[in-house]
């Protein structure tokens, strides 16, 4: 077992808890689960040992994959599992990132949109890989909640959809985010952490801004979409 690569057709999750999500949520992928000597019998492990017991999951104690495998010292228990592929509903509503590069915006994100009910996300390349173990033990499981898909471009899957509202945030919309009535069947479009989107956004739907003071340039992308979430399903709590 060796560090996680991209081309890899498996992942892993980092910890206890985690890997108790990935058992609870998508245990049809679970291929193994590694233990450390150093994990406390505890309720938890108890758990974990139960349901790999009945689903017939191999347990393999080994210090030195978790070693080698984990940069944190408390780290003790790690589940592999095969990656998997989960259409996103096209009735549902979306949530857009075009080119994220940071793999612990896209874990954090992920977690607030599984937070506010939205559990479909679209990712445009050239992005991140939404199965780096980083993505996921930023997520904190919520990722196993989630449908997502990859586009090669927002038009491929702009085309795919049937007729939905669209609301690119940028800092160039006239907008307010606080002026919009949120409806069924949208999407929320994020750019990259970096550049934002392309100005060719400005003629996408309905562009949005969420104001702010001039002290600062921007939102970071994580507070930015988590902002964007609870405004449009504050109706829903």
């Amino acid at each position: 077992m060796k560090k996680y690569k991209k081309t890899d057709l498996e992942s892993y999750t980092l910890g206890t808890t985690l890997t108790l999500e990935l058992l609870n949520k998508k245990i049809e992928y679970v291929k193994r689960i590694y233990i450390s000597s150093k994990q406390d019998k505890n309720e938890t492990y108890n758990k974990i040992l139960e349901i790999c017991q009945d689903n017939n999951i191999e347990v393999i104690y080994s210090d030195k994959i978790i070693n080698s495998l984990s940069d944190k010292d408390n780290c003790y228990v790690i589940g592999v599992f095969q990656k998997f592929s989960l259409e996103i509903d096209n009735s549902k509503n979306h949530i857009v990132l075009v080119n994220p590069s940071n793999m612990g915006n896209l874990g954090t994100i992920i977690r607030s949109s599984v937070g506010f009910g939205i559990n479909d996300l679209v990712i445009i390349k050239p992005a991140v890989d939404i199965f780096d173990p980083k993505v996921i033990r930023s997520s904190m499981g919520a990722i196993f909640n989630i449908r997502f898909m990859y586009f090669d471009s927002f038009d491929d899957y702009k085309n795919s959809l049937p007729k939905r509202e669209f609301y690119p945030f940028m800092l160039k919309a006239k907008t307010n985010l606080k002026d919009i009535t949120s409806i069924d069947n949208y999407s929320l479009i994020f750019g990259n952490e970096g550049s934002g989107l392309p100005d060719s956004f400005l003629d996408v739907g309905t562009p949005l801004i969420i104001r702010h003071t001039k002290n600062i340039d921007s939102l970071n992308l994580d507070n930015a979409v988590s902002i964007a979430l609870f405004e449009f399903t504050k109706n829903n709590f």
